[in-house]
Order: C-alpha cells, then sequence, then structure tokens
C-alpha cells in the first residue's frame, strides 16, 4: 500500500480520471528558472514526477501539459517522458485545456488538474478534482481538492500520480511487477 494516507472519498472521486493536466514551473520543477545570455538554459526535473507519469500512461491515464512558457529543456523532458500532448507559451490555459479536452474525446468530469499559481485557475476550477504542491500559491491551495505533501519539483506530481493509480486499482500490480 501506498505510504501517502488519501481519503476515501478523495480515492472513489478520483477513479474517473482519464487525464491529468499539469502546469509546469512550480509543479514539475521547483519554480526556478534558469538564464544565461541566450535565454533559460536548463530546468530541474524530479525522476520521481517522470517515473509516475510513466505509470499513469501505462494505466491509461493521460498526462497532458498546458504550460505559459517554452524552453528546449521541458521539449527534451517531456519527449523522453513520451508525453504526447502538450501546449506551449499558453496564455488562457483554459483555452488551451478546452481544446485538448475535445481532441481526447474527454470531458471535465474526467479530468484532473495540477498548478501552482493563478493562471492555472481557469484549469482546476472546472476540473473533477483540482491538485496543487506545497509551497503553491494560498489561493492555489484554497481551490485545491488535495495539497501534496511535497512541493513542486521535489515528488508532488509523484504523490497525485499515486493516488490516481491507487484509486484506479492499477498501483499494487505495479509495485508488484517493480519488485519482480
Amino acid at each position: 500500500m501506498a505510504a501517502y494516507r488519501f481519503a476515501s472519498s478523495l480515492l472513489a472521486k478520483a477513479s474517473d480520471v482519464r487525464v491529468l493536466l499539469l502546469d509546469v514551473d512550480g509543479v514539475m520543477t521547483d519554480g526556478g528558472l534558469y538564464f544565461c545570455e541566450l535565454g533559460e538554459s536548463s530546468k530541474r526535473f524530479n525522476t520521481l514526477d517522470g517515473h509516475g507519469l510513466k505509470l499513469l500512461q501505462r494505466a491509461g491515464i493521460k498526462p497532458v501539459v498546458i504550460t505559459g512558457r517554452d524552453s528546449p529543456a521541458l521539449r527534451t523532458r517531456l519527449s523522453g517522458l513520451q508525453i504526447e500532448h502538450a501546449q506551449y507559451g499558453v496564455a488562457d490555459k483554459r483555452v488551451a485545456a478546452d481544446q485538448c479536452l475535445q481532441h481526447l474525446g474527454v470531458t471535465w468530469t474526467q479530468t484532473a488538474a495540477m498548478g501552482d499559481d493563478w493562471p492555472d485557475l481557469s484549469m482546476m476550477k472546472p476540473s473533477l478534482l483540482a491538485f496543487a504542491p506545497a509551497n503553491a500559491h494560498p489561493e492555489v491551495m484554497a481551490v485545491a481538492h488535495h495539497v501534496t505533501q511535497a512541493k513542486g519539483g521535489e515528488g508532488a506530481v509523484r504523490e497525485v500520480c499515486d493516488l490516481l493509480l491507487l484509486s484506479s486499482g492499477h498501483y499494487e500490480p505495479f509495485l508488484k511487477a517493480a519488485m519482480g
């Protein structure tokens, strides 16, 4: 069983999730931006988050990235994780999410979203479930159905992935397979 203790009502609600919408800076990363004279040069991602996203895909839950920024580092990371659905440089995350969900044939009642700051609220509010990392802005935490124990870029995404894997019945079989 996962080390996290999730409320049974939260797990029950999460069983309907088919898509996880994710912000990047402050969610998949620690929110720090590293610039050199040529522009943004690097981002730091957590391998626990990456493995959780791969497990989600195996379970049939699609991770979708909607971010206000774009960078070669981000594109490299998402490519390595084989995340097929991503929108970069987005000003209105609700519009981008609507388009993506329509393309995937999924409704907001089958969607979870994770964000850390005000621009993410427009995709968190209509979602079945909203998640925020421990270091999110207070207004975002107030909207979240669950605030993770971990901070953004430090395993917060993995915590949400584990919750979704538990609720879908995939956590235990995947763990047993990993143990050989």
